[in-house]
């Protein structure tokens, strides 16, 4: 007969043995793994394609693709992906991040630390992506917040500053001043002999005594700087006229452009010879040359019909102002 067996009957392990690390050995997490994770979650944000052909899937630049550095307890992702093509790209960048974040946190345990989205190429977009359930639709995501939405500010186009001249003089001044001061550092190190200004200068200063041209010199001066700084207070003038483009200026056109396309249409005017526009602040001023046959009041009449539609356009409203020469 068998005699009983003295093995310790089978059972759960204890926890305090797995809890050992010594026991349960290391856990090592490659950065091809990480890579795998990192482009398979990019694959799953709408908008992100992928794009291999020709030598890419031999040199292994197919898109998506990622780079990754992995230390003790972070990750590092360089991603570079494809686009489809028009997307809103502030958004995608956001699901981007939110997903890869994610997926690589929950498999590996480990944070994303730095996550840099490289765009490297584009896809155009099936004529039936683009319709009114877009890709890029922000409504219906709860996990992505909505985008405020910031008040455009108009950068009004505006002359150079008139401090630009008294700037440019200054910085001639300087490097003048940096010339002669390494000629002076030459001399006192006996690279070459030769007699130093700003020593004598300064003698000469010193030996100086009261004259008469030194009231004129002393106003020019003070003149000169009164000059110098309301040149650079002095608010620029606009240099380009507004269009009417919604609430906020943000087209332009220039003085130029408004005269010659005034005078063009002042040219399509019956009775009218020839046609010439100026443009300043407050005034549009047409002058045209009518043909003897043509009364003066109807070739004033027509030319203001054509004009005037081309400045209703404009944010601002300058006076229209037609003369007429036989």
């Amino acid at each position: 007969m068998a005699e009983p067996s003295t093995a310790p009957p089978a059972g759960p392990r204890d926890d305090a043995a797995l809890d050992d690390t010594a026991q349960r050995g290391e856990l090592v997490i490659k950065e091809r793994a990480v890579v795998k994770i990192a482009v398979a979650a990019a694959l799953q944000v709408p908008g992100v394609v992928k794009q291999s052909g020709g030598l890419s899937r031999l040199t292994g630049r197919e898109l998506p693709r990622a780079d990754v550095s992995t230390g003790a307890d972070a990750v590092a992702i360089n991603l570079y992906i494809a686009v489809q093509w028009p997307c809103r790209l502030d958004l995608l960048n956001r699901r981007l991040r939110a997903q890869v974040h994610r997926q690589v946190e929950q498999m590996t345990g480990m944070p994303v630390i730095e996550l840099n989205i490289v765009v490297v190429g584009t896809e155009s977009a099936a004529p039936e992506d683009s319709g009114a359930d877009s890709l890029y639709s922000e409504q219906g995501d709860p996990a992505v917040p909505p985008l405020p939405v910031a008040p455009i500010r108009p950068r009004t186009p505006r002359a150079t500053p008139a401090a630009v001249p008294a700037a440019i003089i200054v910085a001639v001044a300087a490097l003048g001043l940096a010339v002669v001061a390494a000629r002076e550092l030459l001399i006192m190190r006996g690279t070459f002999a030769n007699a130093p200004w700003i020593r004598n200068t300064a003698q000469w200063l010193g030996r100086l005594h009261w004259s008469d041209w030194i009231v004129p010199v002393a106003v020019g001066a003070i003149v000169l700087g009164i000059v110098f700084i309301v040149a650079a207070l002095k608010p620029r003038p606009r240099t380009h006229l507004p269009l009417a483009v919604g609430d906020t200026p943000i087209v332009w056109l220039r003085p130029t452009d408004l005269a010659r396309n005034s005078s063009s249409h002042a040219n399509t005017v019956p009775g009218v010879l020839s046609a010439h526009t100026t443009v300043d602040r407050k005034h549009v001023t047409v002058r045209v040359v009518r043909t003897e046959s043509t009364p003066a009041a109807d070739v004033a009449i027509s030319v203001r019909e054509a004009v005037e539609p081309t400045l209703s356009l404009l944010g601002t409203s300058p006076e229209l102002r037609v003369q007429v020469k036989p």
